[in-house]
């Protein structure tokens, strides 16, 4: 599969977190920010269905982008070189197979550097991770939620969840899910479903993770609310403080209850609760 770098020069760094936002809309899988210019990674066979309105949202914003091939097979090198291990709170470690293992009794996830989105580098994993780890998952049922490489799963997993469903819509994604599961020991304990927020109907989960985007979350929350079990969790990300409220208000429309908002470089991430 081939990618489209799309390269976005920025006056101010604050521009890069708000055109993020925006772009996670589109089918971008992986981003990037470095001082004056924000990269944005996308198949190349899916730029075409967007690439009008992604320019016109570039164009209101008053930025403009440039559209840079990369080979497949330049991918895996460019993360080699670019990939450092992620430090969660000096309780979780997470790293790529090439990095040297974590120190015995820490916990670690290895991540296979692909495009799908969920390296841990980005500040909505970090924050989600974070509240795994104090979630309280031990001998739960989850649901990752717009699972990318399905690196939160398996942190549930790891602090001893029983069972994680992870399902992402894009089939890159499914893939990467099933080799960082195998690859971290719990495949027998996680099922990898490609598809939408339609494929957890009928199914019950004691928490949910989604680390998706503003509008998929208010679209979705519905669902969500549907799928949790009484007294349940559900936690999400991937919004920026101007959403915090009208997510809060979708919660508690459903019945849930806010009982925590944390931010993290700008990025926002709420707590709710189901009534028992």
């Amino acid at each position: 599969m081939n990618y489209i770098a799309l390269n976005v020069a920025l006056s101010e760094d604050a521009q890069a977190e708000i055109l993020t936002a925006y772009l996670a809309d589109y089918p971008f899988e992986s981003f990037e920010s470095e001082p004056g210019i924000l990269k944005a990674y996308i198949p190349e066979e899916r730029l075409c269905d967007c690439k009008t309105e992604v320019d016109d949202l570039l164009a209101r914003h008053g930025v403009a982008g440039r559209y840079v091939a990369i080979e497949t097979q330049n991918w895996n090198a460019l993360w080699e070189s670019n990939f450092p291990p992620v430090e969660v709170d000096g309780r979780l470690r997470i790293r790529a197979p090439f990095h040297d293992p974590t120190p015995e009794g820490g916990m670690e996830i290895v991540v296979m550097p692909r495009m799908a989105f969920g390296t841990g580098h980005h500040a909505t994993t970090q924050l989600m991770a974070r509240a795994v780890l104090d979630l309280g998952v031990a001998g739960r049922t989850g649901l990752d939620m717009g699972s990318g490489t399905g690196v939160l799963a398996i942190a549930a997993l790891k602090c001893g969840a029983a069972h994680m469903d992870a399902v992402d819509i894009d089939d890159w994604a499914d893939a990467s899910c099933r080799e960082n599961a195998a690859l971290n020991g719990v495949a027998e304990r996680i099922t990898a479903i490609r598809g939408d927020a339609a494929s957890i109907a009928g199914r019950r989960y004691d928490f949910i993770l989604a680390n998706i985007n503003r509008n998929i979350l208010l679209a979705d929350m519905p669902a969500y609310a549907a799928a949790l079990a009484p007294g349940g969790d559900l936690v999400m990300s991937g919004f920026l403080e101007a959403d915090v409220e009208p997510l809060t208000q979708c919660a508690s429309r459903l019945g849930l209850k806010r009982v925590e908002v944390a931010g993290l470089d700008g990025w926002m991430l709420i707590k709710v609760k189901g009534e028992r």
